[in-house]
């Protein structure tokens, strides 16, 4: 019967090779377009870590917030492109995000304000479990 050796798994993002060879199931990643799942909230994770060193920098002159601000903005942002590559990769954003977590959780218990580390606290915090109920829903 013609057709019956195909695969019958569906295919990754929906899409049916109707190629040159042989019809069957493309292998990969992204849809037709090229395009991958993005990790919007890693990136929007990302800018408000960098975003808060700038504005640390800024109002206070501080270059040593400015110089950590923007190292770990630019990890979670590449966390977030690695995510955006292999959603299984979270290595990356969850080490930024877990330090952060820490380290601005102290500086909030000591100086009890707000902003900026009760902000980077709670958000780093939110990633946090962002990223491990992510490993709890696809196995690593």
């Amino acid at each position: 019967m013609p057709g019956r050796d195909l695969p019958r798994e569906v295919p990754v993002g929906g899409h049916r090779n109707v190629g040159f060879f042989r019809p069957g199931i493309v292998p990969c990643t992204r849809d037709l377009c090229g395009s991958m799942s993005v990790d919007w909230i890693g990136y929007g994770y990302a800018a408000l870590v960098a975003s808060g060193g700038i504005a640390g920098y800024v109002k206070a002159g501080s270059v040593p917030s400015l110089a950590a601000g923007l190292l770990c903005g630019g990890l979670a942002g590449l966390g977030a492109y690695q995510q955006s590559t292999d959603p299984k990769n979270i290595w990356l954003s969850l080490s930024a995000s877990g330090t952060l977590t820490v380290l601005m959780g102290m500086r909030y218990y000591n100086s009890r304000k707000f902003m900026p580390a009760g902000l980077i606290a709670g958000t780093s915090l939110l990633m946090v479990g962002k990223l491990g109920l992510q490993m709890l829903e696809k196995p690593l």
